[in-house]
């Protein structure tokens, strides 16, 4: 591609946010990095990579946005931005989606240390960059970009901005009442509102079905160029097999078993999955059991293969653990040896132990049996759960589960 083709590139795509007035909340720790850092923006498709890396370059000089694959493959990226940074005076490099460019690390490397650009990056596919036979660690800082969590959602679609709830005011604290009104657009979230691109008119849940196939057909196949049709085929049908079913008991054996591949085959492709923010995996906590991943998809994945009503159990385990990422919290779930119901999951929560099962109409606290913990906390939905308005929430103890997505 020539230069002039590129500037026009970046010329439009200036164009496309010039009249968006909102930015992601991580818009400020981006522009509050000291020194010359290189910054990878990674998450999932759909999460507004492209829009805000277009608004950082609008919001600088002597910039060049570039889409990573409109270039060829074997575009040689250290003499391309050598040659713009020397000749054309661009000193600032904005590259959406850069692993799409074959060995786009050993550039990135070359790039920090003989240029004098400052460079920012996004990636849909966080095996890109954590992967590399380059030591990218000193050079890069990665940044998560996550789908907005309930907060940031609320106010995309219109709401005031909220300050955010830290997890411990959440678990022990009365939580104040102008939260407690908010729950009324948690479904909506649940049902894919979590994008940027579902507040667009016309966005239907459909485009979440294009999303994963290009995750599946082009994202992981540039990381991983010998991938073959058939192992494609049989991505999907992880996948599908995962969309298909509870969220108890899927692991590595039982997609091995049910998807028909060894269970090496089965880790490997659930990590790729992960890589590629499609699906979670969460290690079990307990003496003598089986040291497998339970295994979710990312919100709302689910709903390509179930209707909300019958998925609603393991969306809400699903927001439930998205919710965590955005709170930067480890997780657990519990699983006990004899079969017996324990909590969904435990965490350190303020510095206690905080059991927490995740439920709306039935769940109550005597899932708590034979669990050593400090704290044990019940989050329903208080939108689903016909019990919810004849109660109120008790701190520390019983809570609506959207109050978590406050981060």
């Amino acid at each position: 591609m020539d230069i002039d083709s590129l500037f026009e590139l970046d010329r439009l795509a200036v164009r496309t946010v010039a009249s968006l007035e909102k930015r992601r909340f991580v818009w400020d720790t981006l522009r509050a990095m000291p020194g010359r850092p290189f910054v990878a923006l990674v998450g999932p498709r759909g999460s507004g990579k492209t829009v805000l890396l277009r608004q950082l370059r609008t919001d600088s000089d002597a910039a060049l946005y570039l889409s990573a694959d409109s270039l060829e493959r074997d575009t040689d990226l250290f003499s391309l931005v050598q040659t713009l940074s020397e000749s054309y005076g661009v000193k600032q490099f904005f590259i959406d989606e850069i692993h799409f460019v074959r060995d786009f690390a050993g550039h990135l490397k070359q790039i920090y240390d003989f240029l004098p650009v400052h460079l920012v990056c996004t990636s849909s596919v966080a095996l890109a960059l954590t992967a590399s036979a380059w030591d990218l660690a000193r050079r890069v800082v990665t940044v998560p970009l996550q789908p907005f969590s309930y907060r940031e959602y609320l106010w995309f679609a219109g709401h005031p901005v909220m300050e955010p709830l830290l997890l411990a005011q959440v678990c022990g604290r009365p939580v104040p009442v102008e939260y407690l009104r908010l729950g009324g657009r948690f479904a909506d979230y649940l049902g894919g509102g979590l994008y940027p691109f579902t507040l667009e008119p016309g966005a239907g849940r459909e485009l979440f079905a294009s999303i994963l196939q290009k995750v599946i057909t082009g994202d992981i196949p540039s990381v991983h160029p010998d991938i073959s049709m058939d192992e494609i085929e049989l991505l999907r049908k992880v996948v599908r097999f995962i969309g298909r079913s509870g969220v108890d008991g899927i692991n590595y054996s039982s997609v091995a078993k049910n998807v028909g591949i060894t269970k090496y085959k089965s880790e490997q492709y659930l990590t790729w999955l992960e890589d590629s923010f499609v699906v979670h995996r969460i290690m079990p906590r307990g003496s003598n059991v089986l040291k497998e991943p339970k295994v979710l998809l990312q919100l709302p994945y689910r709903l390509l293969y179930q209707e909300y009503g019958q998925a609603i159990g393991a969306l809400r385990e699903e927001f439930f653990v998205l919710a965590m990422r955005h709170h930067g919290v480890e997780i657990d779930y519990l699983k006990s040896t004899r079969g017996a119901k324990t909590p969904d999951y435990i965490l350190s929560c303020d510095g206690e132990q905080t059991v927490v099962e995740i439920g709306g109409k039935g769940k109550g606290r005597t899932q708590f049996k034979d669990v050593t913990y400090d704290r044990k906390i019940v989050l329903y939905d208080a939108d689903a759960d016909a019990d919810a308005g004849t109660r109120s929430p008790l701190p520390g103890q019983r809570l609506p589960l959207f109050l978590v997505g406050f981060a």
